[in-house]
């Protein structure tokens, strides 16, 4: 039988080890184009509740360095991969996220979504070998994302204080309890551990933890560089983010929520 907790090992060591910066890495990052408006706090930031932030810096501090150990140097290590390659583990954890993002979209009143998810999920588990390849995408039927913190949302629960979890990153008490109801009611993981294979689910938090922040190292680096209070601008970057995810509005201009921002499926 193989052993995946030391294969997973080899690899993390391998993508961080082959991230040694490089002048290219240098020249990319220096093609981000930024504002100092970017990293300006408004009056919404200020409208934000949170009464934990003393809790919330000591936590917040703790994943920048992690991130900067460990997330950062993988994904750096990631995109070292022959682009298809990168692609393809992309797609496969995306289409592992649809049966959830359907059942959300139905919770939510989303009925013609709910349709084209179904047929993204079926079209691509296989004609797509497994999600690897996203065929759904060329027939039309375009990715949505749906969890159950927007779905508490679409319901009227509101946000709560704004909380920074250990590993997990940005989150408030809605979407924290968003994240929970995730954990148990993935269906993938549930087979997962019914079959006793539950070590998996951690391979596979962290494998889409590397996927998603591989996107957005310069981003992230900018940000880090150029922010008078980067814990501010981190949380402001959050709830853009949610705000926009919660009414379905296009947030490609905003800024990505950096450090680790972990998914718990």
């Amino acid at each position: 039988m193989l052993n995946v907790p030391k294969i997973f090992t080899v690899i993390l060591i391998f993508l961080i080890t082959t991230s040694i910066p490089s002048k290219s890495d240098e020249i990319e990052t220096d093609k981000v184009e930024t504002s100092s408006l970017d990293y300006n706090t408004s009056p919404h930031d200020e409208e934000i509740y949170d009464p934990f932030e003393p809790v919330n810096r000591v936590i917040f501090k703790f994943n920048n360095a992690a991130d900067k150990v460990i997330l950062e140097p993988a994904a750096k290590g990631y995109r070292q991969l022959p682009s298809p390659v990168q692609t393809g583990i992309g797609n496969f954890f995306s289409n592992l996220k649809l049966p959830l993002v359907i059942v959300n979209q139905f919770l939510q009143g989303q009925f013609k979504n709910a349709a084209s998810s179904t047929g993204r999920l079926v079209i691509n588990t296989t004609v797509g070998i497994g999600g690897l390849v996203d065929v759904a995408e060329k027939v039309g039927l375009e990715e949505k994302e749906e969890d159950f913190g927007q779905t508490l949302a679409t319901w009227g629960v509101g946000s709560g204080p704004y909380i920074v979890l250990p590993i997990f990153g940005p989150s408030n008490l809605r979407d924290a309890g968003g994240m929970f109801i995730t954990s148990v009611t993935d269906p993938v993981n549930l087979y997962m551990i019914d079959q006793g294979e539950g070590e998996w689910i951690t391979f596979r938090t962290a494998g889409t933890a590397i996927d998603q922040r591989s996107k957005i190292i310069d981003e992230v680096n900018t940000l880090r560089e150029n922010s008078v209070d980067y814990y501010a601008a981190v949380r402001s970057s959050y709830y853009q983010n949610r705000d926009a995810a919660i009414v379905n509005r296009d947030d490609t201009i905003l800024t990505p929520v950096p450090v680790i921002s972990v998914e718990f499926e």
